[in-house]
């Protein structure tokens, strides 16, 4: 899977991406991470790539014809190749990204994520993307961090960069009778007991079919707690 991303500020996944599974699909090239500098397709000398906003409005947005340019160049280099591709803005008015989403995205061959920043940008750019997503109902200086999180969730979810069922048992993954989609069971090590606090004796027992019924309505119990949302 490819992941393009297209950000002003690509120094700043400089950190994340070089560490952990990220790092070790990159190697094992599960996956392509590449970063798009907007400013590069920036007009004039001084690379403009934002500009006033018509009928008055605090700060600069990002231009649509400079993002274009962008895009284009992705084409470009993808072709004649190609591949299933999809283009997402990151926009806090967009569709709230969730482990289904990022699933979904996981199976496309190539992967474009627009970094806003700024005060937003030129309306017309939503013409120019398949999807806007958002990572909750807060305001982010820009789209980066947003754009890593996504990164993160989707590339373990391409297929060989982790083992085989290791995504089936947790949270969002499980589900019940209802196919309601469930919080992960609690889970333990060693020790046995710590401060006063045991480990339940079920887990114990060496039943595994009383265990797996035990994870079960743990995982509904910890859901409608702490996310009734989730149940119908």
């Amino acid at each position: 899977m490819k992941i393009n991303i297209l950000t002003l500020f690509p120094e700043m996944f400089s950190g994340p991406f070089q560490h952990s599974i990220i790092k070790r699909a990159i190697f094992d090239k599960k996956i392509q991470v590449n970063f798009i500098n907007i400013r590069d397709f920036g007009l004039g000398k001084h690379k403009v790539v934002d500009d006033k906003v018509f009928g008055g409005g605090v700060g600069m947005i990002l231009r649509v014809d400079v993002i274009a340019k962008a895009l284009e160049s992705i084409k470009e280099a993808n072709s004649p190749a190609g591949g299933k591709t999809k283009t997402i803005l990151l926009d806090a008015r967009g569709k709230t990204f969730s482990q289904k989403l990022a699933k979904e995205f996981s199976d496309f061959e190539i992967l474009n994520i627009i970094c806003g920043h700024y005060e937003g940008f030129d309306e017309r750019i939503l013409e120019l993307v398949d999807e806007t997503i958002s990572i909750g109902d807060f305001i982010l200086t820009g789209g980066e961090i947003a754009a890593m999180l996504i990164t993160d969730s989707v590339a373990r979810l391409v297929l060989g960069v982790l083992k085989d069922g290791a995504t089936n048992n947790e949270s969002f993954s499980i589900s019940d009778q209802d196919h309601n989609q469930l919080l992960e069971y609690p889970q333990y090590t060693l020790p046995r007991e710590f401060n006063g606090m045991k480990v339940p004796e079920i887990l114990l027992n060496g039943n595994h079919k009383e265990i797996e019924k035990w994870k079960k309505e743990k995982a509904i119990e910890i859901t409608k707690k702490q996310r009734p949302d989730l149940v119908r």
